[in-house]
């Protein structure tokens, strides 16, 4: 089957057939690095970390691009608030991105520039669009570069705006603008802000704006056209806008789709520092399994709408069924080792529903169910001892492979629950299970179920199987 993708540009699901055979060239907009990443962030990292498992499971060699962006009018102001050096904050909180990276199983990305250090090819885009008749520099002598949006009469066209029906843009003072929606490439150094934060130009002094780096970055590591632009579906417009209005009147012609994924919300509202509803990364993952975390983002479709809130009890219930989807996946793939299941293809019915849902658009929903099947056949091949158990769990493996939470797959592997306790902890429980198991057998259903009771209690999930009595470690 042919993959097919949402392309937010042309508003069609589009076959993907990529500019160069067997490989494919993706770029997404990093973190701005001004403060801890948080739910909202992520969900991209993880929708494009699937995204790239995917093509690379179909045979495609995927360079990532993912830029950081150090520089800009929040870093200087929460650094100075903070007392701090500007690059010193942002350095913080790039460490932070790469934990909450780390914490959800991201792949990092091929390369990951940072704004900073690519001046000399943002000062390049410029003086093409000046030379083009694109851009100017204001008049004022503040050292400001502006893109003439009338002079571009495609602007627009990917959010599906009029440049009458838009509002001024607000990434600069309006002073020295030709059209207050004109929008900053360059912003010139001001009084009291750190010499640091400024680089020489033919303009005078001063800093790149925000979509200026994206363009610079892109094409300088994935030529002047690429596969895959992706981000979250708010960058749509203004940043993804300008970035292709500057980028296609320098005569590049940029990214062939367009990838954008939906909000995680919080009481409905998008989540955003500005309004102070945020769940960190490093905080949820301590709350919850971080597999699950994963799994909770990547299952919704990433079109889709994602609502979480730590005090709304049908969102934790969410949370928390991932986690119980996570442990039934575990102890089928630890069942199958037990009976010494090796080899194996992942293929049937489950995986061929699998592929053919991740090919129609990333479509999570329908592969999640998909895996969810291959898990209940699985456990029916094993307690039938059918010789069909190895395939299905190759393809158990295989799927969960594909999205990133295969308990064997690094950076999993060796961190279950059940590694973090003592054997002194672990022999406790088999003796109870082993107890337990003594009293059902002589029908004496209230020690049973006292046993059961007592180590729900203590946190214990206990699952009856036909080889004996399974355990796992629910968190809290």
């Amino acid at each position: 089957m042919t993959l097919r993708l949402y392309n937010t540009a042309t508003r069609t699901v589009e076959p993907f057939r990529p500019l160069v055979e067997g490989k494919v060239s993706i770029y997404h907009c990093g973190l701005t690095v001004q403060a801890s990443p948080h739910l909202g962030h992520i969900r991209k990292e993880v929708v494009f970390d699937v995204l790239r498992r995917w093509l690379t499971h179909r045979g495609y060699d995927v360079t990532v691009v993912a830029n950081v962006t150090d520089i800009d009018d929040k870093i200087l102001a929460k650094s100075a608030e903070a007392g701090v050096e500007w690059f010193a904050h942002a350095y913080i909180y790039e460490r932070e991105l790469h934990d909450a990276y780390a914490a959800l199983g991201c792949l990092p990305p091929t390369y990951e520039p940072r704004a900073t250090g690519h001046i000399p090819e943002m000062i390049e885009l410029m003086e093409a669009l000046i030379e083009r008749g694109h851009a100017y520099v204001a008049e004022d002598g503040s050292g400001d570069v502006y893109f003439d949006v009338r002079s571009w009469p495609r602007y627009g066209e990917l959010s599906g705006q009029r440049v009458d029906e838009m509002a001024p843009a607000e990434d600069a003072d309006p002073r020295g603008k030709r059209d207050p929606r004109d929008f900053a490439l360059w912003k010139g150094h001001k009084e009291g802000e750190p010499v640091t934060a400024s680089w020489p130009t033919p303009w005078g002094r001063g800093r790149p704006g925000w979509h200026l780096e994206c363009s610079a970055m892109a094409g300088k590591y994935l030529g002047d056209v690429f596969d895959i632009h992706g981000g979250g579906i708010d960058l749509r417009f203004p940043h993804h806008e300008n970035e292709l209005a500057q980028s296609a009147a320098a005569g590049r012609g940029f990214a062939r789709i367009w990838m954008h994924n939906a909000w995680v919300t919080m009481a409905g509202e998008k989540m955003s520092k500005s309004l102070g509803n945020t769940a960190l990364v490093a905080e949820v993952t301590k709350a919850f399994d971080p597999r699950a975390v994963r799994f909770f983002l990547l299952a919704p479709h990433y079109r889709s709408q994602i609502e979480f809130s730590p005090a709304d009890e049908s969102t934790r219930g969410s949370l928390a069924e991932s986690e119980k989807g996570i442990q039934r996946i575990d102890a089928f793939l630890a069942a199958a080792k037990e009976h010494g299941i090796t080899g194996g293809s992942a293929r049937g019915s489950q995986w061929d529903a699998f592929a053919a849902a991740l090919d129609d658009d990333l479509g999570t929903p329908a592969a999640v169910a998909a895996l969810f099947d291959a898990v209940r056949a699985g456990n029916k091949a094993l307690a039938d001892g059918s010789p069909e158990a190895a395939d299905l769990h190759a393809t158990v493996a295989r799927m969960t492979s594909v999205f990133g939470i295969n308990p064997d797959d690094m950076p999993w592997a060796g961190t279950s629950d059940r590694d973090d306790l003592s054997p002194v902890v672990d022999q406790l429980v088999a003796t109870l299970l082993a107890e337990r198991a003594e009293a059902r057998a002589a029908k004496d259903w209230t020690r049973a179920d006292a046993i059961r009771d007592t180590l729900a209690n203590a946190g214990l999930t206990i699952t009856d199987t036909p080889d004996g009595a399974r355990w796992s470690l629910e968190k809290k």
